[in-house]
């Protein structure tokens, strides 16, 4: 079974070239090592990395917050053309993370902000391998400091890097050490 990243990050804001170049060489990153990518089918970053892993070539799986391509054009503004598949959840901006976290066995976190953040949250809270692309603002950046303030154990991997390919190494590595172990996919530690 192939595996699945989500990319999650900033739908807009101010974003640089080069932060903008470093979230489509993430896509690109993902879709050479034949990864499935899965987004919030938001614009930003999310989407830059669509369009990177859409020109080498991959399955590119969104997860909208609409209840049909035409709320999701009209009424979310958001990119549908490069996916192969849209999930229409009808669950909304914040409702639909939940979905996008649970469909991935790990997680890229470029730039963000307030969406992410949850993002974030929910990957952190469901013991997901998230890499964080540093270097690129946002949530991405803060990572250690929210750590500190979250002070809870959940199963979580994650591991940091500035460059799309290393991170992706530093991930799939975890990813090995995870699976050998048997705690890649156990879910939360639930504390009682």
């Amino acid at each position: 079974m192939r595996m699945k990243v989500g990319v999650v990050g900033s739908a807009g804001g101010e974003l640089s070239d080069e932060v903008l170049g470093k979230a489509r060489e993430m896509g690109r990153c993902l879709a050479r090592h034949d990864i499935i990518v899965v987004t919030g089918a938001a614009p930003g970053l999310p989407h830059e990395a669509v369009l990177g892993a859409k020109e080498v070539g991959t399955l590119v799986l969104g997860i909208s917050p609409a209840l049909s391509l035409d709320e999701h054009r009209d009424v979310y503004g958001s990119p549908w053309e490069e996916y192969d598949a849209l999930i229409f959840t009808g669950s909304g901006l914040m409702g639909r993370e939940i979905e996008i976290i649970r469909t991935c066995e790990a997680v890229v976190v470029i730039g963000g902000r307030s969406g992410t953040l949850g993002e974030f949250a929910i990957a952190y809270d469901e013991a997901r391998l998230i890499g964080a692309l540093t270097g690129t603002g946002g949530i991405a950046d803060h990572i250690p400091e929210l750590l500190e303030v979250i002070n809870k154990e959940t199963g979580a991997a994650i591991v940091t890097d500035d460059e799309p390919e290393a991170l992706f190494q530093k991930m799939m590595d975890k990813h090995r050490q995870r699976v050998e172990s048997g705690v890649a996919y156990r879910g939360p530690i639930i504390h009682e």
